[in-house]
């Protein structure tokens, strides 16, 4: 049961150190801690489950962990790299993000209570999860490495771009998670992707702040067509239309009702919004 502990620490202790970096004017190294402290945040949990340890105790240490990770580094680091040039708007925007990110864990801390769940919820993040907030909310940073120079102007722009990414980690926006694919893969695909893998690999380690640019831009771009994919499949209109399904299949048979409210819409046909019980991190 240590070794997930130990790994959370390391996170910590990583996230922690981005911050100093960035103080002492080491953007590219404070950018590179924030973003190991994600890689290791990713695992903790897997390394858990495979040792089959875990505990109460893992799971509030790594969400005490995220909040520092990905509530704190980033913003700080942000603010130190561009924010400052904004003055009290900056340093709204990097409270706005924290204070965002701490509520979003909070939410997802009362979700783990409620063992409720729904179908979509097994594909669907509520809200954009910390760990891609981190990732995108550092796209200034990115930019100032290819050559975007850090003024005024761009510190404004960043702020609100900041303040933006806090509000997407508190929506009820769902956000494709990718878990609905599954971990088997048909045999014939296996070697492409890890090929692509090893591709996007191999991209990040050379080509680091461009890859990291495109990823931030390719994820933000993939929010709409997630959310479009949920409401045509889950959505009210999906709902009501299964329903509809289910009252004509039910008239075929003669098994519908014939009192005066058959044909009528359930009494919970009221659209609901993705429930955040189940919001991931």
């Amino acid at each position: 049961m240590l070794v997930p502990n130990f790994i959370t620490v390391l996170a910590i202790c990583a996230g922690m150190t981005g911050i100093r970096l960035a103080f002492e004017n080491r953007f590219e190294l404070a950018v590179m801690m924030v973003l190991i402290a994600a890689f290791l945040d990713g695992i903790d949990g897997r390394v858990a489950r495979l040792l089959k340890a875990q505990s109460k105790f893992g799971v509030q240490m790594d969400s005490l962990a995220d909040i520092i990770n990905f509530g704190v580094a980033p913003p700080l680091v942000l603010y130190v790299f561009l924010l400052d040039q904004a003055r009290s708007l900056g340093w709204i925007a990097a409270l706005v993000y924290a204070i965002a990110a701490a509520l979003r864990l909070a939410r997802f801390n009362v979700a783990a209570d409620n063992p409720a769940t729904e179908p979509w919820q097994s594909k669907f993040f509520v809200g954009v999860p910390a760990p891609a907030g981190a990732l995108l909310v550092l796209l200034p940073i990115y930019l100032g490495f290819l050559g975007v120079a850090p003024s005024q102007p761009m510190a404004l722009i960043a702020s609100l771009y900041t303040m933006l990414i806090g509000f997407l980690l508190i929506s009820r926006l769902p956000v494709f998670s990718g878990k609905g694919l599954g971990f088997r893969v048909r045999r014939d695909l296996a070697t492409p992707i890890i090929l692509l893998a090893m591709v996007y690999v191999a991209l990040l380690m050379s080509f680091t702040w461009e890859t990291l640019t495109l990823s931030a831009v390719a994820y933000l771009i993939s929010l709409p067509i997630g959310s479009r994919y949920w409401a045509r499949n889950y959505g009210p209109k999906a709902r009501e239309k299964s329903k509809a399904e289910v009252l004509s299949d039910g008239g075929a048979d003669g098994a519908g009702s014939s009192g005066p409210e058959a044909g009528k819409p359930g009494m919970d046909d009221e659209p609901d919004a993705p429930d955040d019980k189940d919001a991931q991190r």
